[in-house]
């Protein structure tokens, strides 16, 4: 059994808190050191928590919002995101971490009724409130053309007040030549490929159905079909994994004719089957450092390519707006395990499909958990996103919130700038490549802890009486 160690990364100019990790050096270690580690562990997020958030936990309950404050909170906002949630796929596969299961056309046809009366529900909540966002992720949405998808845009376009166009997810095997095509006949005009990886080997431990030759032609087919926007994501630090096969992989999607790539380590959340099948027992220390460098390398490419960052794992054609996924400063999030961040309120429907169903059939609130946002959680949320896109406006800062982000957060920005990870302009914040990488670094100490607990309860259970974080 390995002991679980606290690690401090530290350089020449920095000391940064970074996560919990595997101790290869021990071969030995009881359980009582095990629950030790694990309650320092604890302390430490609560201590930090406190800090940023103003409250040492976060707890999720289950209380449904009444519909007087959601309205509330929309009149509050000048504008908001949308989310929809589409959790069907044609396969499960063993790395992710997102709410979904097997299509069945009978339950998609079935959920696509229940998204609509959701809408429909909002409609008046929301008052005409502009939407400047839309994003569709998943699961695979794409699974649902033909079979409630349009349903659900119809009514989405004619019951809200939509300022944007489409942001879309899909899998490489459904991007036909009829498909593309009734994609860009619905509106989408970004559209994301799920390709994860371009050598075969690398295919086959992802168990993505396809191979490197298929999956450029079906990439090629998209990149033809002249989107705005046409992003892949693809992941990195696989097992065994070298230098040279990220070199040959990035390489290969620029001139696949790409206008961004979404590029992400391996991550194992516990509740996935890799989190369970494949733990990772390296050395977080060393995890961290080799992902930078497998980082720094792929940065270097887009950079020499017209390509600048859009966010921490981003990379997007200079000149091109970017697909982007829910970094919106507010959102509303419909469907199973759709959540929503509005001005002072978080809150997630089930994550149960047919439960989701049967709720909105009943005309009962699909509401499983709430959280009650204070100003200072508000703006952790807020700097957490903008960090997330790894540059932002001190005045963004200031609208929202009517005083200066510099009385709040000045000290650690300027730590921050000293050590070389931001560039603190005037109003301009700006992240470097080496701060992007360890700031967030630092936040995935949270959040991927807050993910495991937050979705991995859910998962399980429909309806959680509480869930402290």
């Amino acid at each position: 059994m390995f002991n679980r160690k606290f690690y401090l990364i530290v350089n020449r100019k920095s000391c940064l808190i970074v996560n919990f990790g595997p101790d290869p050096g021990s071969s030995h270690g009881g359980s009582n050191q095990k629950i030790s580690t694990e309650m320092i562990s604890e302390i430490i997020r609560n201590k930090i928590a406190g800090k940023f958030f103003g409250q040492h936990e976060i707890k999720f309950q289950n209380i449904i919002p009444q519909d007087s404050s959601i309205a509330q909170n929309f009149k509050e906002l000048d504008e908001t995101g949308l989310y929809l949630h589409i959790p069907f796929c044609n396969q499960i596969c063993p790395y992710c971490p997102y709410n979904k299961e097997l299509f069945h056309e009978d339950l998609a046809r079935n959920y696509a009724a229940a998204v609509v009366r959701e809408v429909k529900k909002y409609a008046a909540l929301m008052a005409g409130k502009p939407i400047s966002s839309f994003y569709i992720g998943g699961g695979t949405p794409t699974t649902m053309l033909g079979k409630g998808l349009e349903e659900i845009l119809d009514a989405v376009f004619k019951n809200f007040n939509m300022r944007c166009s489409i942001h879309i997810e899909s899998h490489p095997n459904h991007l036909s030549n009829e498909n593309l095509d009734a994609l860009k006949s619905l509106g989408v005009k970004y559209l994301s490929v799920g390709v994860e990886a371009l050598q075969n080997r690398h295919l086959k431990l992802l168990e993505r159905p396809y191979t490197e030759n298929e999956v450029k032609d079906f990439v090629s087919r998209a990149a033809g079909k002249n989107f705005e926007c046409l992003n892949i994501d693809f992941i990195f630090d696989l097992p065994g994994q070298t230098i040279s096969e990220v070199e040959q992989a990035i390489s290969s999607m620029i001139k696949l004719g790409i206008n961004q790539a979404a590029t992400y380590p391996l991550f194992r959340f516990q509740y996935t089957r890799f989190g369970k099948e494949l733990p990772d027992k390296r050395n977080i220390l060393s995890t961290m450092f080799r992902r930078r460098k497998f980082l720094k390398v792929i940065e270097e490419i887009f950079y020499g390519s017209r390509f600048e960052r859009s966010s921490v794992w981003a990379f997007t054609q200079k000149g091109m707006d970017k697909y982007c996924s829910v970094t919106v400063p507010s959102y509303l999030g419909i469907g199973a395990s759709g959540s929503s961040y509005l001005k002072n309120m978080f809150y997630v429907n089930t994550f149960n499909v047919k439960e989701y169903i049967r709720a909105m059939e009943n005309n009962n609130s699909p509401i499983a958990l709430s959280f009650d946002l204070s100003e200072k959680a508000q703006m952790a949320g807020w700097l957490y996103w903008r960090i997330y896109e790894t540059k932002f406006r001190k005045s963004d800062f200031q609208r929202r919130f009517g005083q200066s982000i510099d009385k709040e957060y000045g000290t650690y920005f300027s730590l921050m700038e000293k050590i070389g990870f931001l560039q603190n302009g005037q109003d301009l914040i700006n992240l470097t490549d080496r701060g992007a990488y360890w700031i967030h670094a630092f936040e995935d100490f949270f959040s991927i802890d807050y993910i495991n607990k937050l979705w991995g309860t859910s998962k399980t259970n429909p309806w959680p009486e509480q869930i402290i974080l």
